[in-house]
């Protein structure tokens, strides 16, 4: 089966999703449908598991915030090693209550991504089987890559930031 250009990719979500497919640029550089968290899933599945898209490797998957509009996002970009085409799909999450399907079972490369999704933004990927924090400490307070995250001046004693008083400035050896 040859491989389907993003225009074809997305007619075929669209006619199988309907209202579900939130918007579509199959134009646009970064190809991509929209949808909402809650229908993400059998998005997924089907993204994965449709014979003539057959989507079996996850490439990446990114966090967003969209802060303004009180949204998180999570862009999946997938590809088909068996049709040799590639699509993403950005699922758009309520920032208040930011839980997303895991997809880890379908592409196993999901696993870490979704945990720095997790850690660096507080995406609560459900069904995850270990969601858990990847770079920063368990104890760590809050999600450094939202964009009204306030960085603490200090961790554990460890200073968090050095300012330097440049009306001050030190003499540095030559």
């Amino acid at each position: 089966m040859p491989a389907m250009n993003p225009t074809q990719i997305a007619q075929r979500l669209s006619e199988k999703f309907g209202s579900a497919i939130l918007e579509s640029l199959p134009e646009d550089k970064h190809p991509r449908v929209h949808v909402n968290a809650k229908d993400w899933r059998a998005i997924a599945e089907f993204l994965k598991s449709d014979e003539v898209m057959y989507f079996d490797f996850l490439l990446c998957l990114t966090s967003v915030d969209y802060v303004a509009d009180n949204l998180l996002g999570v862009v999946y970009d997938l590809r088909s090693m068996t049709h040799r085409h590639e699509f993403a799909v950005k699922v758009l999450i309520d920032r208040d209550n930011p839980t997303c399907a895991s997809v880890m079972d379908l592409w196993p490369a999901a696993d870490w991504h979704e945990r720095e999704a997790y850690d660096m933004m507080g995406i609560i990927f459900e069904g995850h089987s270990d969601l858990r924090r990847i770079l920063l400490p368990e104890d760590w307070e809050g999600y450094p890559l939202r964009k009204d995250y306030v960085f603490p001046r200090e961790y554990h004693g460890i200073p968090g930031t050095y300012e330097l008083d440049w009306a001050q400035k030190p003499d540095y050896p030559a």
